[in-house]
């Protein structure tokens, strides 16, 4: 029998003990408040041991009176607290709930445990049980108390903006539903308003949870409503908009747009309200001002294209402007919004009447806002946006100026906090690229990047603008990249691009834009690497970009542009004839598209021009270089004055000519070429890569075919103006050399012509002023300043102190890396923009300082007549030119008025390249990479190779070393009467020589050139000069016109070993070459230093060459050909780097002898920069280094070194002290490499052993 139940249905058993309920919960304060003396307001009382939220619950308390706070409603409970509004907990209550159950008792009134034993706080509350109903009966004064609560808090947030008022706010509106049912009839109006609150919070943070709950809420009270009222259906479009804004779901958008539609035609047309639901049905957020000012027909246009979104956003827009009361606070926004949305029409169709009037009601807007209004300098940067498209259609520069003018104004007036900061520095940013395009100022770009760069940094990963910050971030560095060849910079461009484009939605406006821009950067990096792959991406993205754009955008110019540059970088590699036929049709398409009057109408002519050119010339089609040439006229004829793009126009119809002129041999046609050529390399505007590119084929081709033309140097000399130009101290060190790969050997040319025409001392000029560029730079910043020093003592100081600042940012500024965080970044570009800013300094105080009577050539290259006034006396500095045509000699020599010109005509620049191929082959062959541990009984590092039998010919070093001495050296000997020979190895008889080799002879050993291969015949440089290296002849002669003593306190000798470096190979022969150099200084009482191995660290070499005159490094050495400043110094604890050497202050410096394998081997992209180790001390201050061509053996270094210092040493004044002179280090590396020759045979492998040794400096 079943059991019988307790009750009947729908009773809770008997025996089942109900829940305690509390309500009226009082908080009394009841200690003596003014012996307390503080302020208390208590906000929130937590309840621990609620089962479904272990962590406690919290409710709001409100404050009844002074000291009186109280909680209305039903609690079940357990413990209470009670917390203040920084969130401290004041006080705890512990309620016993069988205790209190027992006693049946109505109320309840208990001491509360306090945190300050000063406080006194008493809690009192009513009890009962709990029914057992499915529903519970609300009280609904209670409800409306706390609904009408909860909007003072909301109340109270839009007068402070304090977060803790809407977090009250949610609180108490949320209990105030919960105290509803659906049934209540102010339970919509509690719904709205929650949702609006949520809505608030989600602005403040970013929830989109909040968000959700916002929009679902308002739904719930929109569907218990039996006819909607416009302020709910306005606010529920404006929550689904901005949830639209956080996840681009277009169906939230459309809703959006439906529900403020249905508010419009709600209400009213004297409705107060009715221009603000107007602007509600476009408008962002309230207060919210966009980059484009976008409404929600702005913004599904955005995702769209379809016009009629864009003009339905105007037809709104128009509509709330002409409702607006004369004065109202509201009209200057919408203005503004009707700007933006005319401004959003012109992008789409390139109507210029619509610009005009976007500019005219942004300009009313501007004039209208209160000043210091929110809203002001949004306006102004809109207005900005306006004026800078206007001037990418007419050009006019008045327009661009004063939008940088007003976007600067807004962005310093915006708090970096806030949320309109971002599109400040956006906007601004596009404006400065835009004149940058026009002007070519690099300062432009470079602020660009760094504000920019801020934008992305401090925008929200979700955020619906962050796609268009990083798009136009691509923008700027691909603009600068195409200025000065930086790949780093056009690498990222395609790295956050590419992070656009993911983040952009499939069906969104905006991707095919970016797509374009994506395949712009990577056909701009093809172009300079050459790496197929990124040509096939870029063609592929930009034919999808197309794809996807309606057939009449205005945007579909640009795309097809750029489709068209992308087949043209593709011919040039390739020379498929399809990508230049697919470069024409996509250029005509542009043509074709573009309106007239358009200001890119002469570059896009001048492209298509380029690329018929380019098919002439693959067809051998005469006809079709005549039609490139008429469309390049055409395009030079519509170019206005100052446009940036007419060099490259000049400079493509200069290339159409000559063509034509090389099929039809016409003196018209070589005439119009060299014009157009000079044009473009003379324009006042424009790219200076490009004008370089122009100078140079301009020069060249007068040199063709006007060898002796006094116009042929002029053009040679603006090339080489213009190569100073590209490699300017804005640029840091490996930036400089990175642009002269693409201009090595101009100069070259230029002195080749020079003496082509005789003229000795107008060859030496250009080389010296061409060659050498960032030494030239280096030593310029380190000029003496004692002169000026008397003449202008402040601005002598302030060069001084601009030259470190630059010194220092050249050298060691930090490099971008794809890798850093965006914080890094930022601090990157800040680092460049400042450096950019310094040079111009520099370039300022340069033309002050030559304004100044005396001054006029103040740290300009120096004449011939000048360098021969300041030669050394000791013997002749020779200058030898190589280029594609001719070499030559240029010596000079102390009381000669002028050079002493030898032309060599048995020697080429096929002939050097082919002795340094040989020569590196025996190198590689020999292993000779490193400077190695002895090994077997050969006794030397390097190992073995075949020797050939004394007096055996056609050995590659053998061919080298003779080829040099009779094609080369013995001819420069000659001209200069040096025949008197040797009889022994006492160097100090023979005059010294200074070689000063240039293109492919700098790789090959000038010093050592000779015939060894016969015993009777044997003749060599060695037997009549002491050979000495220098990078530029400026560098020898400021060395004899600045000559300085040093210190006595810092003369000395300063030595270390590093025999086992980690990850290198060991050389024990170091420590025996240093402990023996040591040994003898010390016999010699000379001031002398020695550390070995761990002994060592980078700071305490550093200080060591601070302290002491003459340092010798017994170490590996490493040559970084792409970080030149990276070159370093190998040691048992870190690299002594060449760019930390070149930041010391080495006031003392003398004699570097560097015992480390390859300190002298250059770059061959950069033959004439002298990128190695041994000009790198040259350059940190030594006046001497001894250094090596290649590896060398252990043995044969250790036994150098010793007789160097032997013949030092030996050498001293009674009256030396303990100081170290390093004067006559020449000769003692002469006679320390002629003992060694002495004692080995004159095979391959004993050549290579002493030839590398070479003397550098004065």
């Amino acid at each position: 029998m079943a059991q019988k139940r307790n009750g009947t249905p729908g009773e809770r058993p008997t025996n089942v003990a109900r829940p305690l309920i509390i309500t009226d919960i009082l908080v009394d304060h009841t200690d003596d408040f003014n012996r307390y003396g503080r302020t208390l307001n208590l906000v929130e009382l937590w309840i621990a041991g609620f089962p479904a939220w272990p962590g406690g619950k919290c409710f709001v308390l409100t404050h009844s009176s002074s000291l009186h706070w109280e909680r209305i409603g039903l609690i079940e409970l357990l413990a209470c607290i009670v917390k203040r509004e920084d969130g401290t907990n004041i006080g705890l209550a512990h309620l016993d709930i069988a205790k209190m159950r027992a006693s049946k008792a109505s109320g309840l009134r208990q001491k509360m445990n306090t945190c300050d034993p000063q406080m006194a706080l008493t809690i009192s509350l009513e009890i009962g049980e709990k029914p057992f109903k499915t529903s519970p009966e609300v009280d609904s004064a209670h409800a409306t108390r706390l609904y009408e609560s909860g909007m003072e808090r909301l109340h109270a947030f839009h007068q402070r903006d304090d977060p803790s008022d809407i977090t009250e706010a949610l609180l108490i509106l949320r209990r105030a539903v919960e105290c509803t049912t659906d049934s209540h009839e102010h339970r919509p109006v509690m719904l709205l308003n929650l949702g609006i609150a949520l809505n608030m919070r989600s602005n403040l943070t970013g929830s989109l949870s909040d968000l959700s709950e916002a929009i679902a809420l308002q739904k719930k009270a929109i569907a218990l409503t039996a006819e909607a009222h416009p302020f709910m259906l306005t606010n529920l479009g404006l929550a689904l908009r901005s949830r639209f804004q956080h996840t681009g779901e277009r169906s939230d958008l459309d809703e959006s747009i439906s529900m403020q539609r249905r508010a419009v035609d709600g209400t009213p047309r004297d409705d107060v309200n009715l221009p603000s639901m107007l602007t509600n049905l476009g408008v962002a957020l309230k207060g919210l001002f966009k980059q484009t000012g976008s409404s929600s027909f702005e913004c599904r246009f955005e995702r769209t294209g379809d016009l009629s979104d864009i003009s339905g956003a105007i037809s709104a827009y128009q509509k709330a402007v002409n409702l607006s009361p004369r004065g109202d606070k509201e009209l200057p926004p919408r203005l503004a919004n009707v700007g933006s949305s005319l401004h959003r029409y012109f992008e789409r169709t390139g109507d210029l009447s619509h610009i005009e009037e976007a500019i005219e009601a942004k300009r009313k807007a501007a004039k209208l806002i209160p000043q210091g209004s929110p809203d002001q300098y949004a306006i102004l940067s809109n207005l900005g946006n306006s004026l800078r498209f206007r001037f990418e259609r007419t050009g006019e520069l008045t327009d661009i100026n004063e939008a940088i003018a007003l976007q600067r104004e807004a962005r310093d007036s915006t708090p970096e906090g806030h949320a309109k900061y971002p599109i400040m520095l956006n906007n601004l940013g596009l404006s400065l690229r835009s004149r940058f395009d026009r002007t070519g100022d690099l300062s432009d770009i470079s602020e660009a990047i760094a504000g920019q760069q801020k934008a992305v940094g401090v925008t929200p990963r979700k955020h619906p603008e962050l796609p268009t910050f990083l798009n136009d971030l691509g923008v700027f560095l691909n603009c600068r990249f195409e200025r000065t060849g930086e790949v780093a910079d056009v690498s990222e461009a395609i790295s956050v691009q590419r992070k656009a484009v993911d983040i952009t939605a499939e069906n969104h406006a905006d991707l095919p834009s970016r797509l374009t821009s994506l395949g712009s950067s990577l056909s701009r990096r093809f172009e300079r690497t050459g790496e197929l792959p990124d040509i096939s991406e870029a063609i592929s993205v930009q034919k999808r970009a197309i794809e996807l754009t309606p057939t009449d955008h205005a945007s579909l110019i640009v795309m097809f542009q750029d489709l068209g540059n992308s087949y043209t970088f593709s011919f040039e590699q390739t020379r498929n004839i399809s990508d230049i036929n697919e470069s024409i049709k996509a250029y005509k398409k542009v043509v074709d598209l573009t309106p007239e009057g358009h200001p890119n109408i002469p570059s896009q002519l001048a492209n298509l021009g380029s690329s018929l050119s380019r098919r002439s010339e693959q067809t051998k089609d005469i006809s079709g270089v005549s039609e490139a040439i008429s469309v390049q006229q055409r395009a030079l004829k519509l170019s206005p004055p100052g446009y940036s793009a007419t060099p490259g126009i000049h400079s493509n119809l200069a290339f159409s000519y000559r063509r034509r002129f090389s099929w039809g041999k016409t003196d018209a046609d070589l005439g119009e070429a060299i014009f157009h050529y000079q044009a473009a390399a003379t324009s006042p505007s424009g790219s200076p890569q490009v004008k370089l590119t122009a100078a140079a084929a301009w020069a060249r081709l007068l040199r063709l075919h006007y060898p002796r033309s006094t116009e042929t140097l002029h053009a040679f000399d603006v090339a080489i103006g213009l190569t100073t130009l590209i490699a300017g101290l804005e640029q840091t060190v490996r930036g400089r050399h990175a642009q002269l790969q693409t201009t090595s050997g101009i100069a070259l040319e230029a002195a080749a012509a020079a003496c082509g025409t005789d003229r000795a001392d107008m060859a030496l000029e250009r080389l010296e002023q061409g060659r050498c560029l960032v030494w030239n730079q280096l030593n310029n910043l380190r000029t003496p300043l004692s002169d000026l020093q008397i003449c202008n003592g402040p601005l002598a100081q302030v060069i001084r102190e601009v030259s470190k600042q630059l010194e220092t940012a050249g050298s060691s500024r930090t490099q971008r890396d794809i890798s850093m965080h965006i914080s890094e970044k930022v601090t990157v570009e800040d680092e460049a923009h400042a450096h950019l800013k310094l040079a111009k300094r520099w370039d300022d105080l340069l033309m002050e300082a030559r304004a100044i009577p005396g001054f006029e050539s103040f740290l300009k290259p120096i004449p011939c007549s000048t360098l021969l006034q300041n030669l050394p006396e000791s013997g002749p500095v020779v200058v030898i030119n190589l280029d594609g045509n001719r070499c030559d000699a240029i010596a000079l020599l102390a009381g000669l008025n002028e050079p002493v010109h030898v032309h060599l005509p048995n020697f080429s620049i096929e002939l050097a390249s082919k002795y340094r191929a040989d020569l590196d082959r025996q190198l590689m062959s020999h292993h000779l990479r490193v400077r190695g541990e002895e090994k077997g009984d050969e006794g030397r590092g390097i190992r073995s190779a075949p020797i050939g039998k004394f007096g055996q010919l056609g050995l590659p070093v053998h061919q080298v070393l003779r080829g040099l001495w009779e094609y080369v050296v013995k001819p420069v000997l000659d001209a200069l009467a040096i025949s008197q020979k040797a009889k022994n190895t006492h160097a100090q008889v023979l005059p010294r020589i200074w070689w000063c080799p240039t293109g492919p002879l700098s790789f090959l050993p000038l010093h050592a050139a000779g015939i060894y291969s016969q015993a009777n015949d044997a003749e060599s440089a060695l037997d009549y000069v002491v050979s000495s290296y220098t990078p530029t002849v400026t560098a020898i002669v400021d060395r004899v016109k600045n000559c300085r003593g040093i210190d006595t306190k810092a003369s000395g000798l300063f030595l270390t070993s590093q025999p086992s470096a980690p990850g290198a190979s060991s050389i024990h022969g170091t420590t025996r070459e240093v402990r023996a150099i040591f040994t003898r200084a010390k016999e010699h009482a000379v001031r002398v230093l020695k550390l070995e191995g761990d002994e060592m660290s980078v700071d305490r070499c550093v200080e060591s060459m601070l302290d002491f005159s003459s340092i010798h490094l017994a170490c590996h050495g490493s040559q970084n050909a792409a970080e030149p400043l990276q070159s370093r110094f190998i040691f048992h604890r870190g690299s002594l780097e060449l760019g930390t050497i070149l930041k010391s202050d080495l006031k003392n410096a003398d004699l570097a002898f560097l015992s480390a394998c390859q300190t002298s081997t250059g770059d061959e992209k950069i033959s004439d920069e002298a990128v190695h180790l041994a000009a790198g001390m040259l350059a940190a201050g030594y006046r001497r280094v001894v250094a090596t061509m290649w590896s060398i053996g252990d043995r044969p270094a250790q036994e150098v070194a010793t007789d160097f210092y032997d013949f030092i040493f030996s050498r001293r004044k009674g009256d030396s002290g303990d100081t170290f002179d390093a004067t006559l280090s020449a000769h003692a590396l002469h006679h320390a490499t002629q003992q060694l020759r002495q004692r080995l045979d004159n095979s391959e492998h004993s050549l290579l052993a002493w030839v590398p040794f070479v003397h550098f400096g004065y």
